[in-house]
């Protein structure tokens, strides 16, 4: 099948490579030049685990290609809209990117065609899009939903091997179509979900809403557990294993963040708002995770008093989660600022995400090329993110470099007693 990518970034240029790994034509269209002169240069304007090898071997085969140019569409029967969808400051979804791609679409627009929406939309966008095409003269363009459930840093496995694939069509037929090209990803007996379009757009909100919850829920348990003298990986345990709770997004830590969580709670807010419906329980999951991306600082605080000013900390981890190299609401920012404000000086490493963190503070946070570097002559150590580099260190190696052996563990990544053994004073999340 012909196949056009609107959009390469995590979701666009996924789908297209993993598509094109079953045998597609696809080409891959961005109106950013970077990123197009980055994927012809055989390299990625993103990091994600896996991908590149995907994208050189389709190249090669003549199987993936890139351009700025919107008139590749007109080749494509299947377009994917996958363009950015960031938040307004009031939480509506900014859907600019979205209408233009569109409106570039219908003006290279021939014959029949399905677009098929990846972004995540407001509920009623399919609706809206279908009307534009319909009103434009072009009735034979059929608009489908397909939200994307990619998690970054595993991205393609989520592709390759989904949990369900979910569709929004208003006639069995083009359900029937996206059902052909997703079976090779089906064979595990993967369920294929077909349902009206606005169901399939409030899927994804709902889906994104249901893990931030369960984030904040046990963050918010966490802090009372450490106000009790309880242990919250205890607690976990003794909750997950029942099956209508679960181990998944139970692990405490300093907020969630990223390019979908955030956005998609304010979206369900705004969304709820417009009819006049109070969203209590989201409108707390995003306060819970505002709040919770304040306490590793507070304990920073609480640990130095008014010596704080002055001191030197180091910051292991800047993206948002690991295996991606993603800081967009990501709670290193937050701490970043909060000691910047404090008169600390940052000493930060990251293994994928210096460059983006660089744009963010410039030479106002020193960045490293190697974790051990970043301790050299520092009062502390914060882990914001629970790289897997990070999980067994050298704690002699550490002591010898830190000027005072202190470690403020945001995502429970060490046993306390442990880290205690080797002389440190430790702090984690929900536990004493």
């Amino acid at each position: 099948m012909k196949i056009a990518v609107v959009g390469v970034g995590y979701a666009g240029l996924v789908t297209g490579t993993c598509l094109a790994e079953t045998g597609n034509f696809i080409v891959g269209i961005d109106k950013d030049p970077r990123k197009i002169d980055l994927l012809n240069s055989s390299k990625l304007p993103i990091y994600e685990p896996g991908l590149l090898e995907l994208v050189l071997r389709n190249v090669k085969e003549q199987r993936l290609s890139f351009t700025t140019d919107m008139a590749a569409v007109a080749d494509a029967e299947l377009v994917f809209l996958a363009v950015g969808t960031p938040p307004k400051p009031s939480g509506e979804p900014d859907l600019t990117f979205l209408w233009k791609a569109a409106q570039d679409i219908l003006r290279h627009c021939i014959g029949p065609k399905i677009i098929a929406i990846k972004s995540t939309v407001p509920v009623g966008t399919n609706r809206a899009l279908a009307k534009l095409f319909a009103d434009s003269g072009k009735p034979e363009v059929d608009i489908v939903s397909n939200p994307e459930f990619l998690k970054e840093g595993a991205a393609v496995d989520d592709f390759m091997k989904p949990d369900r694939v979910v569709v929004g069509v208003r006639r069995a037929d083009l359900g029937d179509t996206l059902r052909e090209l997703y079976l090779p990803f089906l064979r595990t007996e993967r369920p294929f979900l077909v349902m009206s379009p606005e169901s399939a757009e409030m899927t994804k909100y709902v889906a994104n809403a249901m893990l931030a919850t369960k984030i904040s829920f046990i963050n918010e348990m966490a802090n009372l557990s450490e106000c009790v003298g309880a242990d919250i990986n205890d607690v976990r345990r003794g909750i997950g294993h029942d099956a209508r709770i679960g181990f998944q997004f139970l692990f405490p830590g300093v907020g969630y963040g990223g390019s979908c969580f955030p956005k998609d709670i304010q979206a369900l807010i705004h969304l709820g708002k417009s009819f006049g419906l109070p969203m209590r329980l989201t409108d707390s999951v995003e306060e819970v995770n505002k709040a919770q991306k304040e306490v590793l600082a507070a304990k920073i605080r609480k640990h130095y008093g008014p010596a704080l000013k002055g001191k030197n900390l180091a910051l292991w981890g800047l993206a948002f989660k690991p295996q991606t190299d993603d800081i967009r609401e990501a709670p290193s920012l937050s701490l970043i600022n909060a000691l910047l404000a404090e008169g600390v000086a940052v000493r930060a490493y990251d293994p994928e995400a210096r460059a983006n963190a660089s744009a963010v503070f410039g030479d106002h946070v020193k960045f490293h090329d190697r974790p051990y570097d970043a301790l050299a002559g520092a009062d502390g150590l914060a882990v914001v993110t629970e790289w897997q580099e990070f999980r067994r260190p050298d704690f002699a190696r550490m002591r010898s470099l830190m000027r005072e052996p202190v470690i403020f563990d945001g995502r429970n990544v060490y046993a306390p007693a442990a880290v205690r053994k080797h002389g440190f004073t430790y702090y984690s999340i929900g536990r004493t």
